[in-house]
């Protein structure tokens, strides 16, 4: 399983790239060179999913541990980011879904503390309600709609992340405008 690509990359994926093969064999140096990159990508993801600056810190460290065990994985198909992605994505579900379990029915997605809070206190309630609805929508409309608008993707990376086609982002975020139109 090589990480050689088809087409020509930039120099930004093709340094990302030799660090995933040093990190793969071993180099524990490369893998926090690639924990440092895009340590800020996995926490601003979690936080915007989740809501809150506690969970979104615990999901960031549980993805630095989890992408120590599956470094070895990563087959260069897609960028490194979007794996990092679906990996962020899947650690915030699996914290839901925990959360479910326990039989925790408080909503946490409501939930902001003082150092969330933006400066604006009519902006910080206007988008708490906006994020609040989105987090309520269906999963695969939720996923498009935060990687679209807040993560400003565009719909074919948000695609890739997802792994589904861009006409299938672009029907969710559809739907999902529908949606909110009604909770909102």
């Amino acid at each position: 399983m090589g990480l050689t690509a088809a087409v020509p990359i930039d120099a930004a994926k093709a340094v990302t790239l030799a660090l995933v093969v040093r990190a793969r064999n071993g180099d524990a140096e490369a893998f926090g060179d690639l924990l440092a990159d895009h340590y800020d990508l996995i926490y601003r993801t979690a936080w915007k999913w989740c809501g809150n600056r506690v969970d979104a810190e615990d999901i960031a460290q549980d993805v630095c541990v989890k992408l120590g065990s599956v470094i070895a994985q990563f087959d260069g198909r897609s960028a490194f980011s979007s794996w990092v992605y679906r990996i962020t994505l899947n650690a915030v579900r699996d914290m839901q879904r925990a959360g479910k379990r326990r039989g925790q029915h408080v909503d946490a997605y409501a939930q902001v503390t003082p150092e969330d809070e933006p400066p604006s206190q009519e902006e910080a309630a206007t988008s708490r309600q906006l994020w609040a609805a989105v987090r309520t929508l269906p999963e695969k409309q939720r996923d498009a709609v935060l990687l679209v608008y807040a993560e400003e993707l565009s719909h074919a990376a948000a695609a890739e992340i997802m792994g589904i086609k861009e006409a299938t982002v672009s029907f969710h975020v559809h739907e999902a405008r529908k949606t909110l139109r009604g909770l909102l």
